[in-house]
């Protein structure tokens, strides 16, 4: 157990979520505060990204479950504005990038070029792929654009899955060190099976195995 003197951002008290009478994730008890980089480790079906969806209220779910002050099921809408996500695998959006851009710009009240800048850094050159669909483009843009929307939009909390998994080698140097210069008050849950890469901004790791946390240690 992990005692914490800053703000709880996420809160779960015997959070259970079962998928055809398996046990997914199974009275999960544990808090998440302002200010943590949280590496969530686990074999396949641990429950890492049930317990990631759960937080973003893309699942019913049986006990309670806290996110930035509120339900992720009941204020779903106010609560995304808040957190960024880059999921494993990217959805199959038909929107143009153009599309994409506009879209999350209202959604967050981020200007375009905050996103654009990002995506050119990552080393994509987004002016000449604005009218292409996103789900088009080769799995590397994706994930570069993804990363952009999430963290150009200074959010509260970051949940990313696998977020380095398609980036080449110099995206991933300019993706890590966002990640070690990102809001020192906002909470940053990472899953990754590379943990090396991601040791030296860990402050807390979390592993999970049958829907259960097996590890929590401050490093």
């Amino acid at each position: 157990m992990i005692n914490n003197t800053k703000k709880a951002l996420v809160s779960a008290k015997e959070l259970t979520k079962i998928f055809n009478k398996q046990v997914v994730v199974s009275k999960l008890s544990v808090d998440f505060y302002e200010g943590e980089r949280i590496s969530l480790s686990g074999p396949n079906g641990a429950g890492k990204t049930t317990l990631i969806r759960c937080i973003l209220g893309q699942y019913v779910y049986e006990g309670h479950l806290d996110v930035l002050g509120g339900s992720p099921r009941i204020e779903h809408e106010l609560i995304m504005k808040d957190i960024g996500f880059v999921p494993q695998i990217p959805p199959p959006l038909k929107m143009t990038v153009k599309e994409m851009l506009v879209f999350f710009s209202k959604l967050t009240g981020t200007p375009k070029n905050v996103f654009s800048n990002i995506v050119i850094n990552l080393g994509l050159q987004i002016n000449e792929h604005l009218n292409k669909p996103f789900l088009k483009l080769s799995g590397g843009m994706k994930q570069k654009l993804l990363i952009a929307f999430a963290l150009g939009r200074k959010p509260k909390i970051l949940l990313m899955d696998e977020p380095a998994a398609n980036l080449d080698p110099e995206a991933r140097k300019v993706f890590f060190k966002y990640l070690e210069d990102f809001d020192k008050n906002a909470l940053m849950i990472l899953c990754s099976h590379r943990m090396s890469e991601i040791s030296n901004l860990v402050t807390r790791e979390i592993e999970m195995d049958l829907g259960n946390i097996v590890l929590d240690k401050a490093v």
